[in-house]
């Protein structure tokens, strides 16, 4: 519609059904194809068991017809830093598959996006397989939030996936995992204050510490949804809210109660 593929040839892949589904491969990596409707995600047994936060998280993408139309690998294709799906995926170091004639190339989703609207899609790649390893799923726990202008149908103003995996005592932090949508020109992981909280302890000080110190790693832009100063108050509450919220599933308790 706005022009921007104006004399290119545009090549339908929506019949090449070996591009759907979702399966546990033998050394437990989830493998999700790119042509997987988010439909599909949200009620897969495999995502509602190991990942149900990515379920969430693309449920609450446009409507229900958009949902059983959209596909997860367009949703990051796209490249846009609003995208449901990019937040978890790049908080569970998701693993992309990329075919071409030249064969395969493994990049890390962390990688994959360049600048807004730009991935490192090279010329005659197609994306084919998203896998996140069974190290990053494997006793964890993930919440995700959107906060959007409307309830329903709109694009996120801010988007935050978190993800726990506590230590066997349930009181300590083994890994944590933060990432954003809308806080920076590209999805984003707040890596400075993840490697800080591993070994904390599960209480209100780690809450502060993370709402607090996750400000390092984001660069959001005023824009006509919402300014700059209302983004960074939000990516510090809605941090701290799906961290609680990740620490709860997880079997954690705040200061022991």
């Amino acid at each position: 519609r706005e022009g921007k593929l104006s004399g290119c040839d545009l090549i339908s892949i929506f019949a090449l059904d070996e591009l759907r589904g979702i399966c546990m491969e033998d050394d437990g990596s989830i493998l999700i194809r790119p042509l997987t409707s988010f439909t599909e995600v949200a009620k897969h047994p495999l995502i509602k068991k190991h990942i149900p936060v990515l379920g969430e998280a693309v449920e609450q993408i446009g409507g229900p017809q958009i949902r059983n139309i959209g596909t997860i690998g367009g949703n990051i294709c796209n490249g846009v830093t609003s995208a449901d799906s990019a937040s978890t995926l790049k908080a569970y170091d998701a693993v992309l598959e990329l075919t071409s004639l030249e064969g395969i190339r493994i990049l890390p989703y962390a990688a994959f996006n360049i600048s807004p609207g730009k991935v490192d899609l090279r010329p005659q790649e197609l994306l084919t397989g998203i896998r996140i390893p069974k190290t990053s799923w494997e006793h964890t726990y993930g919440h995700y939030i959107k906060y959007a202008m409307r309830k329903a149908m709109d694009i996120a103003t801010l988007g935050c996936s978190v993800n726990v995996r506590l230590a066997q005592d349930k009181q300590h932090v083994d890994r944590l995992r933060i990432a954003f949508g809308v806080a920076a020109p590209i999805p984003v992981r707040a890596v400075s204050v993840e490697s800080k909280a591993s070994g904390m302890k599960v209480d209100e000080q780690l809450i502060s510490f993370v709402s607090k110190n996750v400000l390092a790693d984001v660069m959001p832009r005023s824009s006509w949804r919402a300014s700059k100063e209302f983004r960074l108050h939000l990516i510090q509450e809605m941090a701290r809210r799906a961290l609680i919220a990740a620490i709860e599933k997880a079997g954690g308790k705040l200061n022991g109660n």
